[in-house]
């Protein structure tokens, strides 16, 4: 590879494509310089360290599969919405797992709160608006659908449901349904001022 022309973002992009070759933990500032035939030391004037690096190509990451997904639910809503999100990052931890698992790289709140994963929060919670799903509820369900989504994702990239004769994508579309049906049971209706009536005894007016 040529040599000059090394850029912090030049760097990140490469150890993103590093870590899909040998996966995210093994992408090093030493193992980047070999892939560009320089020194150790001539990256350092560029990243810091090896977290440094590996903070870099996690927000390279969250970009880009931010884009990606919102491109996938462009125009759309409910179900559809639902679908086309959970399906983009599916389909990007298949043609990326290195970059999908640098994603989900632990940043410190301030690089956090300056990357995409705020654009991440943000197109879930839309999604859920949709479905008229207020606060506290929104944040459970914003957690649920990340554990669901990454859960059988990672369930399904280790191998774990290939001793099963049903097809992973009817589960997955299984899955998605059924979210679908809770998220549409699970709409937030304004707190009413007034108490329930008690067991037993109807409700009075005025």
């Amino acid at each position: 590879m040529v040599r000059v022309g090394l850029t912090p973002q030049r760097l990140a992009r490469a150890g993103a494509e590093l870590a899909d070759e040998v996966g995210f933990d093994q992408v090093t500032v030493s193992a980047l310089a070999r892939r560009f035939g320089v020194k150790v030391a001539s990256l350092y004037s560029h990243v810091r360290s090896s977290h440094d690096l590996k903070t870099r190509i996690a927000l390279f990451a969250l970009e880009e599969l931010a884009d990606r997904v919102a491109d996938a639910v462009a125009g759309r809503a409910g179900k559809d919405a639902l679908a086309a999100f959970a399906a983009a990052y599916r389909d990007y931890a298949r043609e990326h797992p290195g970059r999908y698992d640098a994603a989900r790289f632990r940043l410190d709140p301030e690089t956090a709160a300056a990357g995409a994963g705020v654009r991440h929060s943000q197109m879930t919670r839309a999604i859920l608006r949709a479905y008229d799903i207020g606060e506290p509820d929104q944040t459970h369900a914003v957690r649920m659908l990340g554990g669901v989504f990454h859960g059988f994702i990672s369930l399904e990239r280790a191998g774990g449901f290939a001793h099963t004769p049903v097809d992973t994508q009817e589960s997955w579309a299984w899955m998605v349904d059924s979210l679908d049906v809770l998220l549409r049971n699970r709409t937030t209706h304004p707190p009413s001022d007034e108490a329930p009536p008690a067991p037993g005894r109807p409700a009075t007016s005025g």
